[in-house]
């Protein structure tokens, strides 16, 4: 049984903490760390266009901002959970299953997604500015 009192704060905690992950991940990793040039040319590598790091890295942050905010949550983890589906797929699976191999493999992507997916069934959760409809 879920215990409703607490199970929206639940929610708040992983809209936030998934929030600050995905802004980590759009900016610090692909802006400061690997650089737009190196990202673009990682995501070149993969067949995609190298101009599409530059959407991966808005949409991971802005999805982070709306995480964080609590604005349409349950939809925007949705989309970043199908995105972490492409990036398991795309970027990670011939890496094998455990992140710590060469290149990373599939393992922490996966897991962020089902995660990301387990936010969308539990729904927005507490001081969401612009909480998503809910399923009735």
């Amino acid at each position: 049984m879920i215990d409703g009192k607490w199970a929206p704060y639940a929610a708040l905690l992983l809209r936030v903490s998934m929030g600050i992950l995905f802004i980590l991940h759009g900016i610090y990793l692909k802006v400061f760390v690997f650089t737009m040039a190196g990202t673009g040319k990682y995501f070149a590598s993969l067949g995609l266009p190298d101009w599409w790091a530059w959407v991966a890295m808005l949409y991971e942050t802005i999805g982070g901002l709306a995480l964080i905010a609590g604005i349409q949550a349950r939809w925007v983890a949705v989309f970043l959970g199908v995105h972490l589906l492409f990036a398991a797929y795309l970027g990670h699976a011939a890496n094998g299953f455990f992140f710590t191999n060469k290149g990373g493999g599939w393992e922490y992507p996966l897991f962020w997604a089902v995660v990301c997916f387990a936010l969308a069934l539990l729904g927005d959760g507490a001081h969401a500015l612009k909480p998503s409809r809910q399923a009735r």
